[in-house]
């Protein structure tokens, strides 16, 4: 689990591509002060487990579902990423909730300067835009971000500074496409709010009546006046 907080933007060493996976080498140097073998890094939002490092360069690799929903085909050597540990028990949470999985990905339609702050217009498909809501949660390349707008299309992002000086957004322009992770907990509800009342097929026939009868019982529960009861909705 990660917060959204880019510790440090480090960069690309190699990308070595198979027929549908990859194998990363990345560089830094915050994220190695305690680095162990089987460490989870997000990379612009991707959590990788480190299989390998030696010095300030550690070695990460990816599935084809991950080269498939994110912007990794497209790195090359040199590139800068976003890097953040997982988030440690003692730590402080200074984003929201980041898993590392990524939804889907957005390209930057348009940025412009607000007053003290700058605004990035993402378009992105209605899969992810479903998951999106106005003031809620969004990570882009892994950065915890607020939802300032969110219209049919697109949605938008208001950015400090500090925020574009210390993460990728400072290399972004038009046309430059991230990586969207949506905040989880709406993925929880609308799952919840669509499960199929009638229960899957188990393997132990024998206990087939209780189980059907059980899985009737806890699809009942996860109505939507019951969500609206705990303030999930």
């Amino acid at each position: 689990m990660f917060t959204g907080i880019i510790e440090e933007v480090g960069h690309v060493v190699s990308a070595q591509r198979n027929a549908q996976a990859m194998r990363l080498t990345i560089a830094g140097d915050v994220i190695f002060s305690d680095m162990k073998i089987g460490d989870s890094i997000a990379v612009n939002g991707v959590c990788l487990t480190v299989t390998s490092f030696v010095g300030k360069q550690f070695v990460a690799d990816v599935m084809p579902e991950s080269v498939n929903m994110t912007t990794f085909s497209k790195f090359t050597s040199g590139q800068p990423v976003n890097l953040e540990r997982a988030m440690a028990s003692n730590g402080r949470f200074g984003g929201h909730m980041v898993a590392g999985h990524v939804d889907g990905q957005g390209r930057i339609r348009q940025i412009r300067k607000l007053d003290n702050s700058v605004v990035f217009t993402i378009e992105t498909t209605p899969d992810v835009l479903d998951y999106i809501i106005y003031k809620g949660s969004i990570a882009v390349d892994g950065a915890s971000l607020t939802v300032s707008k969110r219209e049919r299309t697109y949605f938008e992002i208001s950015i400090i500074p500090h925020t574009i000086a210390n993460t990728v957004l400072a290399n972004a322009k038009v046309g430059t496409v991230v990586n969207l992770e949506t905040d989880i907990a709406g993925r929880y509800i609308r799952h919840f709010m669509t499960l199929d009342k009638e229960p899957s097929s188990g393997s132990e026939a024998g206990n087939a009546s209780r189980a059907t009868g059980e899985a009737k019982q806890e699809s009942k529960s996860f109505s939507k006046d019951w969500l609206m009861s705990k303030g999930f909705i």
